[in-house]
């Protein structure tokens, strides 16, 4: 087996992967994997996508499943192109059964890009030795490649060989040019601009011009992000201060549409300082990020670009330790590479001189090799960012990333030196198909140049790993795959998963801990004392060791009550969470304590995550089972303490958070229980939270439903605002605003107007024609109730309830 195979942890046989299915909790017999297609008996293939051969000039199609080709062993080839080094001798409809001289074995595609890097070494002679099956004959056929050497230790530092294939690739692109401005462009751009090839330069001051002109506030992000990059490469590797005023403009323009919480979405703010659309992405608000540090250095001295850049970095710089940098206002996700996220984290701190958050994203984006292969939209930005991030820990540690991923970019290497996008494994959505993908490869060969900010020019603030470090952060990233998923370390014994709990990575610890869980030891005392005496990164680990032990964890209850009154807001956010798996008397018991806690200013925590999970404990379901204590009713011993949590939860900023009350508002029956907490629920009602947006209408849907039922008079002109044809969710919260609506009956016959208007909005929007039409009979059905209600119910003013 491949060393390449070995390290990514992967299994190797069909049975063993049939057995681990049937074995190991939380796989069920259901989501076992079908086998992969034999074309020599007939098979055929799916919709999915068929892989570049590297610069073989050949595609070949492979069997996948979620994220993995691993038990592929044969390659169905589906295109040659003219004059390549498989012309003549491969053609559509041969099937590869092995390479040099041997069947595959192992994953079948990893193989063959290990074999095209032995035949381009020097010692492989340029000889790609291939066993090929046509119409039922088999036969060993040599393909020609072109020698470029190996990848030295450190590559792509000090390695002729990602010299040669840097160059290479340079040529391709010029040859090409650059055409109109897109994100493949840009990327194309950047890479001649690292080169430091004085003949490419008249080809990127053309395009660097018209990414100047081309950028305007009808765009989405995307080009802002990387348009504004190209321009600030451009002008610190040429001294061409001419387009500094476009890019000083541009910088201005990120940064006067960046959120009030320092984030930004698809498209522009709205007016209030909140998204537009589903809110935050930090998949986008990351390069923004990173093209103003750029400009600031190309020489844009403004404070507003500053000030974007300090509310951004601290947006981010919360999960440094936590996890991986998630979607948008989430919690930290459990991984190590989360579509490149962590890699361009890793960039942007370097570049600020950042050395704990720099060291700690340039750790995770290295540990990240066996998750490249994964992303929202398919994996071109993991791909993108991945070893740009890693480089900021140095040559040991790319060296080592390399030694897992170098099969990755030499497959997707074509044989005329240009790079094409590949898929996610075993999925047929491929959003970027047809992207030349050139530019965004050969960044990574450029590290060694270090002549863009992008790719080193700044001597940054991270860590530098040694060999030792780097190897023990790839163990790191290994037994990990996504056919096992959160079972990944189920194969350890505790001796094994417990110092694992101490790991730098939250995702090893987070990995242990819920094998641990899956064992039948009585493992508390032990992690109560790991909690009291432990380092930080080991009371982290025990305290996710305790939440996922769930109830047989609960005797430690008091221990974590202990930790309320840190500072330090992750150790008591994992510290409830825990508690919020325990039993019911546990977690009734440790009310009074989590209420306090609920209306708690930390100063280390100004976004007020530790309230989104007392939240969560005291009004929700939490995972596991059980349900919070105020879940079903807002009734309590101690009225004032409670209404405090609530109202202070209701001002959260985050949208997420103030849902947690949407049950226990829903569940208000009584004109008692209404006055006491209906000032909060109005504001919360009738305004936003400014993050969280994806989650904000939750509330407020809440709210309408609980104004109307009680036949609150001001609930009548939300409905009608918060219908909004133009904010993303309509199809979800129109509805729900009409069924309140109506309600009130003849009583909103004032407001029909508008109402009527918002449906004629919809009419004319272009989308789903069915969508579009079940909304619209919601319209009709709603109006007409209203039209021709006969008895409609009398009603109150909020200031009538809460004086009585």
């Amino acid at each position: 087996m491949s060393h390449s195979l070995r390290r990514r942890g992967i299994e190797t046989t069909t049975l063993l992967a049939m057995l681990l299915a049937l074995l190991t909790p939380g796989i069920s017999a259901a989501a076992a994997k079908p086998g992969p297609v034999d074309f020599t008996q007939g098979g055929k293939r799916d919709e999915t996508m068929d892989w570049n051969l590297g610069a073989t000039g050949a595609r070949g199609w492979m069997w996948g499943w979620k994220n993995h080709t691993t038990d592929a062993r044969q390659i169905l080839i589906t295109a040659v192109a003219p004059g390549s080094p498989a012309d003549m001798i491969l053609a559509p409809g041969d099937v590869i059964l092995g390479v040099g001289g041997k069947r595959f074995f192992d994953d079948a595609r990893i193989q063959f890009a290990c074999a095209i890097t032995r035949a381009e070494s020097k010692a492989g002679q340029g000889k790609l030795k291939l066993t090929r099956w046509r119409a039922g004959k088999t036969q060993e056929v040599t393909l020609a490649m072109k020698v470029l050497g190996s990848y030295s230790d450190t590559a792509p530092y000090h390695c002729e060989k990602s010299q040669a294939i840097f160059e290479r690739g340079c040529r391709a692109i010029a040859k090409k040019g650059l055409g109109k401005v897109s994100l493949p462009n840009d990327f194309n751009a950047l890479a001649l601009l690292a080169s430091g090839n004085k003949t490419y330069l008249p080809l990127v001051k053309a395009y660097a011009r018209k990414v100047a002109t081309t950028l305007n506030g009808r765009q989405w992000w995307w080009h802002y992000a990387y348009g504004t990059l190209v321009l600030g490469e451009y002008i610190l590797a040429t001294g061409d201060r001419s387009l500094l005023p476009a890019l000083r403009t541009h910088a201005r323009e990120i940064a006067r549409f960046q959120s009030n919480v320092g984030t930004w979405g698809h498209g522009h703010k709205l007016t209030e300082g909140r998204l537009p659309g589903y809110g935050a992405m930090n998949q986008i608000g990351l390069p923004l990020t990173v093209s103003l540090v750029v400009a600031q250095k190309a020489g844009v001295k403004d404070p507003l670009v500053a000030r974007a850049i300090k509310k951004a970095a601290g947006f981010v710089r919360w999960y440094v330790g936590k996890g991986s940098v998630p979607y948008g206002d989430h919690m930290p996700w459990m991984d190590h590479g989360d579509n490149g996220k962590n890699a361009e984290a890793a960039v942007l701190y370097d570049l600020l001189g950042d050395k704990k958050a720099a060291t700690f994203f340039s750790r995770m984006a290295t540990a990240a090799f066996a998750e490249r292969e994964n992303g929202h939209t398919g994996p071109f930005f993991n791909v993108t960012w991945g070893l740009l991030g890693v480089s900021r820990a140095g040559a040991n540690a790319t060296g080592a990333y390399w030694k897992e991923q170098s099969w990755y970019y030499d497959l997707a290497r074509r044989w005329d030196g240009s790079f094409v996008h590949h898929g996610i494994p075993g999925h047929r959505g491929n959003v970027y198909r047809n992207w030349d993908c050139t530019g965004a490869f050969l960044l990574s060969y450029a590290l060694s140049r270090k002549s863009l900010a992008l790719t080193g020019r700044f001597p940054g603030g991270a860590h530098k790993m040694t060999r030792k470090e780097a190897a023990a952060v790839i163990d790191d990233g290994r037994d990990f795959t996504f056919w096992r998923g959160k079972n990944a370390y189920d194969h350890m014994t505790d001796e094994q998963l417990l110092p694992r709990l101490s790991s730098w990575s939250p995702i090893v610890r987070v990995r242990a801990a819920r094998s641990l869980a899956h064992h039948k030891g009585d493992y508390t005392a032990r992690l109560i004392q790991m909690v009291k005496t432990g380092d930080r990164l080991t009371q982290y680990g025990a305290l996710e060791a305790l939440e996922q032990l769930g109830p047989r964890a609960s005797a430690s209850a008091s221990t974590l009550v202990g930790l309320f009154d840190s500072e330090d807001p992750w150790l008591v956010s994992l510290a409830v969470r825990a508690i919020s798996r325990f039993d019911e008397k546990t977690r009734e018991r440790v009310t009074p304590e989590l209420l306090k806690l609920a209306t708690r200013d930390c100063p280390n925590d100004p976004r007020r995550w530790v309230q989104r999970w007392v939240a969560k404990a005291l009004f929700t379901r939490p995972r596991g089972g059980g349900k919070g204590p105020f879940f079903d009713s807002l009734a309590y011993r101690d009225p004032k303490a409670l209404r405090a949590a609530v109202e202070s939860t209701l001002a959260n900023e985050d949208g997420r958070t103030r849902a947690a009350l949407v049950t226990a508002i829903r569940n208000i029956k009584t004109d008692e229980k209404l006055a006491i907490y209906l000032p909060a629920i109005l504001a919360a009602t009738r305004d936003s939270a400014p993050s969280g947006i994806m989650f904000a209408d939750n509330i407020r849907m809440a709210g309408l439903d609980l104004l109307s039922r009680m036949r609150i008079r001001e609930g009548m002109a939300m409905c009608v605002a918060q219908m909004d044809p133009g904010r993303w969710g309509q199809g979800r919260r129109i509805p729900k605003c009409l069924t309140s609506l109506t309600r009130y009956g003849a009583n909103a016959k004032p407001l029909l107007g508008d109402v009527k208007a918002i449906r004629e909005r919809i009419r004319k929007k272009r989308g789903d024609a069915k969508r579009k039409a079940d909304l619209l009979a919601k319209f009709d059905k709603a109006i007409t109730a209203i039209e021709t209600d006969k008895n409609p119910p009398t009603l109150r003013s909020a200031a009538d309830v809460m004086g009585k």
